[in-house]
């Protein structure tokens, strides 16, 4: 049973990669899943989550509009499409299996069952 993350790289400010999170040895479909990120010297955030089924969605408020979030569940993963990307968006990537939160009128997520990261830098 194991997550993998990649499509890590160097970019410059502006520009887009896609990382991918890939389940081997169990079926993604049935799980909530998001992408969480740390910088050097910083705790690890949230970034995005997406519901089993794809219907519950959310981005961290600094990623929005930039970032997009989608699953294949016939190719069991997850993807984060990311534009526009800003220097402070360097960090190492996670994918996790997720619990999706609501209460008072907001929604969170926090990592249950996590992958291996993949780095992504951006950088002039």
């Amino acid at each position: 049973v194991q997550l993998q993350a990649s499509g890590g790289g160097l970019v410059q400010p502006g520009g887009s990669l896609r990382l991918s999170c890939a389940a081997s040895g169990f079926t993604l479909r049935n799980y909530s899943v998001g992408w969480f990120r740390q910088a050097p010297g910083k705790e690890r955030e949230g970034v995005s989550c997406i519901s089993s089924v794809g219907a519950d969605i959310q981005y961290t408020d600094s990623v929005k509009g930039r970032f997009t979030i989608s699953r294949d569940n016939d190719k069991n993963t997850v993807s984060l499409q990311m534009n526009s990307l800003k220097p402070e968006d360097t960090g190492v990537y996670y994918c996790a299996l997720v619990t999706i939160y609501e209460g008072g009128g907001s929604s969170w997520f926090k990592g249950d069952y996590w992958g291996q990261g993949t780095q992504v830098t951006v950088s002039s």
